[in-house]
């Protein structure tokens, strides 16, 4: 399995955990749905990644990092959905400037999400900056946390090519 690279102050849950299931309000291109990782999961592994809010320098960086790698992680079967505690109305601009309408945003409202997650900043309460790539059987197969928004994309990147020559 390939390694989680964590920063020691930063939580998230390990390699091999059983991926919490949620369904949360989302939006592509602006264009507001319901987003179950369940469902998601059925069609291919899941990179999902929290940010703690839209159109700030590095939600901004990351998000268009991630469009940009778009074409790869379809290559691989993946899907991706970023999530933050930004209202939906934010997020549909957001979905359609920034991540250029090339994956989906989630709503999470109160930060549910992420909680369970382990993906929260503690004392701000806002989600860190934490990425997940998720196995089609709900299996965590990589976790990295940085407020650094590089390397999300990579490392995700990474996981998927690995699970896939396994």
């Amino acid at each position: 399995m390939i390694a989680t690279s964590i920063a020691p102050a930063q939580a998230a849950l390990p390699v091999g955990a059983q991926a919490p299931d949620f369904t949360i309000q989302a939006t592509l291109g602006g264009k507001p749905f319901q987003a179950s990782l369940a469902d998601m999961l059925k069609r291919g592994p899941v990179v999902l990644y929290f940010y703690p809010k839209a159109f700030t320098s590095g939600c901004t960086v990351e998000a268009h990092d991630f469009a940009e790698a778009m074409p790869e992680f379809k290559a691989l079967g993946a899907q991706v959905l970023g999530v933050s505690e930004d209202d939906i109305a934010t997020l549909n601009k957001f979905s359609v400037s920034e991540c250029q309408s090339a994956f989906a945003v989630g709503a999470d409202d109160h930060g549910k999400v992420a909680k369970n997650y382990d993906a929260t900043l503690p004392l701000v309460g806002l989600s860190n900056r934490t990425s997940y790539a998720i196995a089609p059987n709900g299996r965590i197969l990589a976790a990295y946390s940085a407020m650094d928004p590089d390397g999300h994309v990579s490392h995700m990147l990474d996981a998927l090519k690995h699970a896939k020559t396994r």
